[in-house]
């Protein structure tokens, strides 16, 4: 993305106001900040919690909360009441906390299908300019650094994404005590100079599965004690912040990226709708030696994070910004008229083919802009339930217009259709039969409260895909693709459902279907290589992954998937050329040299192969498809107990791996090989899960001459 897009938002505001006021630095506030105390060289702690309604913690009113720590933090420092994102989706919301900009301005509006553009200044860039040691410890894939956040961290720690693939219809993930270690471990290596570390725990986010003694005293209420299960994570970090000294050389920023539907208004998590149970968010600032605690009624926003940090720093605030200081405020100073903040909804359209949503907060009133308008009072009616938009045209009207400006501005940051060349290849390819839908209106049968019906399917099919239930998960996936074949997500679902029956061309099928409706969705371009690599279409993947690869940022998993099917078409050194740059996209991920184990697998070079192998587990010491090759590949060397070791860790990372440890250890013994399979079909009788392998557990007990 150029700078083209960027430089007239330096030259005009964005609200019928100018940029200074928008800030709201210090310079025009009110009231007494004196107990302002800025602190030059401060470290910073950036602490984001995945999906964490404000609600849900005890600071914020809920009865039944176990967040201590949190608390704490919260009783000793300054947090703010009411709190605003910009969009309900990870990766928009973490990129306008790091910029201060909204999602349009820096064109990141979903999870899939968008990057963040490398020329835009970060906080993390910012600090880094200033001598700061920068760090970053992420839980969740959609952070992961081919997404861009990772600019200006000179350490971006997501080891764990990509070196396998992500369970059906979730996210790879970390735990947050694993997180909150590494992150520890490198802040206590920082003797000199002031570091900046953000770090990011998934926890609360579905499906909601929190470790004991969470899990038995939050049963009836599992999201609450996920909540719980993160606060607990946060200990290392915090006790000594609150109890010693770190506390008063560090400047903590603790918020979410959204909340948590949990049924409000239909809606079983978030996505599709901006209320304020996905919308508000908590924010605590803490910093003794600047701030004395208090509590902040004024509305502030996620793109005032930015300046805020800066403000407390005494560093300048990069032109474009569009948050403003909260430090004043935060020191006491009479509260002033809050800037209205805009916010989006875009999963629904981009997924689903559903209307569009967005919105602008202005005071008191929340006008949410759909085919079927919404207008809240959100001080008397914080659930939302009475929509004023009927009883209230005129300031329907003026909301509208109060938000038009912000829609007029976006840089075009929708995903970018494909080339000519491109939607030529396609064509011959057979991909094009239809073209991609391209609504420029919506009506009421697309505004999303008129489909959640829908969304209620799509989680059902994946709680039977969850529960073992294969074929009513399919049946329930064809029957909703019947009822609206424009929903991309649907047909993802039904992609992968047809693939694990077995029915792999019907797969492609559905595949082709979903990369027309969204050319430029890199997700379904790397499914749609990799099924048809799978069906011996090596030839056809390659070719239509190949415009792709050209692109000035290409998708990690699309390179892969390229390079494997260049080498089943015998294209060697292309297929090493690919991974070269998936290499260039992410040096650090292990899923690159896994793949270039196999390629040399592929060419018989054994010794090449395991040091491939033998780096992805340096670089993820849990990467199940490396254990796995090592695992069959010590058999083939008579090294059993190194082999053993192996399976015993890719089961563990991975229990779907329990099938291939049952398939190579029946095909050692069929094939004579007994000594080697028997310790193998052990592992697999001793560990495998018995209410998935029940028969497979007795009739190995059978074969092995064990007792049950």
């Amino acid at each position: 993305m150029s700078l083209r897009w960027w430089l007239p938002l330096l030259a005009i505001g964005i609200w019928a106001c100018d940029s200074g006021t928008e800030r709201g630095s210090d310079e025009g506030g009110s009231g007494d900040t004196s107990t302002i105390l800025r602190q030059p060289g401060l470290n910073v702690l950036l602490i984001t919690i995945d999906t964490l309604r404000a609600d849900a913690l005890g600071s914020y009113g809920h009865p039944m909360a176990a967040t201590p720590w949190i608390d704490r933090l919260a009783a000793t420092g300054v947090r703010f009441e009411t709190a605003h994102a910009h969009n309900v989706v990870t990766l928009p919301t973490h990129a306008s906390i790091l910029t201060g900009l909204y999602p349009q301005q820096h064109g990141v509006r979903d999870n899939s299908g968008f990057r963040f553009p490398a020329e835009l200044p970060t906080l993390a860039s910012l600090l880094q300019e200033q001598g700061y040691r920068t760090g970053a410890f992420i839980s969740a894939f959609p952070l992961d650094s081919r997404f861009g956040l990772d600019h200006g961290f000179e350490i971006y720690e997501d080891s764990f994404v990509g070196a396998d693939r992500r369970p059906a219809f979730l996210e790879q993930e970390r735990s947050g005590v694993d997180t909150v270690a590494l992150a520890k471990r490198w802040i206590e290596s920082q003797d000199e100079g002031p570091w900046f570390a953000w770090v990011h725990l998934y926890e609360p986010h579905f499906p909601y599965a929190p470790p004991e003694p969470f899990k038995s005293r939050f049963a009836d209420v599992p999201y609450i004690g996920d909540v719980a299960a993160a606060d607990a994570a946060l200990a290392p970090l915090l006790e000594p912040i609150l109890t010693g000294e770190d506390g008063k050389k560090t400047l903590v920023v603790l918020t979410s990226d959204h909340g948590e539907a949990l049924g409000e208004h239909g809606e079983t998590t978030h996505g599709i709708f901006a209320y304020e149970s996905t919308l508000r968010v908590p924010l605590i600032l803490h910093q003794p030696s600047a701030l004395s605690a208090r509590v902040v009624e004024e509305r502030v926003r996620h793109i005032d994070v930015l300046p805020t940090v800066l403000d407390v720093l005494s560093l300048p605030v990069p032109e474009g910004v569009r948050g403003r200081s909260l430090l004043s405020v935060a020191a006491g100073a009479r509260a002033q008229e809050a800037p209205p903040s805009y916010f989006e909804a875009l999963s629904g359209q981009l997924n689903r083919g559903w209307a569009p949503l967005y919105g602008v907060i202005d005071g008191s009133l929340k006008y949410v802009d759909l085919p079927i308008p919404e207008l809240y009072e959100i001080d008397g009616d914080p659930d939302e339930k009475f929509n004023l938009a009927s009883d209230q045209p005129e300031r329907v009207a003026e909301l509208r217009l109060l938000l038009a400006p912000l829609r007029a501005m976006d840089p075009g940051s929708v995903p970018q259709p494909e080339d000519a060349e491109t939607l030529k290849r396609l064509e011959s390819l057979g991909y094009l039969r239809s073209k991609p839908s391209e609504k420029s209106t919506y009506t009421e049968e697309d505004d999303p409260k008129q489909l959640m019906d829908l969304d209620a399917a799509l989680r059902d099919v994946a709680g039977l895909y969850s529960e073992g239930n294969l074929e009513a998960a399919l049946e329930r996936s064809r029957e909703l693709v019947r009822r609206r074949p424009g929903m991309r997500m649907a047909l993802m679902e039904l992609a992968h459902l047809e693939r694990e029956s077995g029915h792999l061309d019907a797969a492609i099928e559905a595949l082709r279907e979903a990369y027309v409706l969204d050319p430029a969705d890199s997700r379904t371009l790397a499914l749609l290589g990799a099924y048809l690599t799978q069906a011996g279409r090596a030839a056809e993947a390659a070719k239509i992954t190949e415009p792709h690869a050209r692109r000035t940022q290409p998708d990690l998993d699309v390179l892969l998937v390229r390079s494997l099917a260049l080498a089943r078409t015998q294209e060697v050194q292309q297929a090493f050329a690919a991974l070269d740059e998936a290499r260039q996209v992410d040096p650090t991920n292990p899923a690159i040299p896994v793949h270039s184990g196999t390629l040399y697998l592929m060419a018989g070079d054994r010794d090449r192969a395991r040091q491939a192998f033998e780096e992805a587990l340096t670089l993820n010491p849990d990467t199940v498809a490396a254990h796995t090759a090592l695992g069959v590949m010590e058999v083939e060397n008579g090294n059993l107990n190194a082999s053993l070791e192996h399976w015993r860790r890719a089961v563990a990372a991975d229990p779907s791996q329990y099938s291939r440890l049952l398939a190579f250890g029946t095909r050692l013994w069929t094939s004579g090989q007994t000594e080697a399979a028997r310790p193998l079909l052990e592992l697999f009788v001793a560990s495998a899960p018995a209410g998935t392998y029940g028969l497979e557990i007795q009739r190995l007990r059978d074969l092995l001459g064990t007792s049950g």
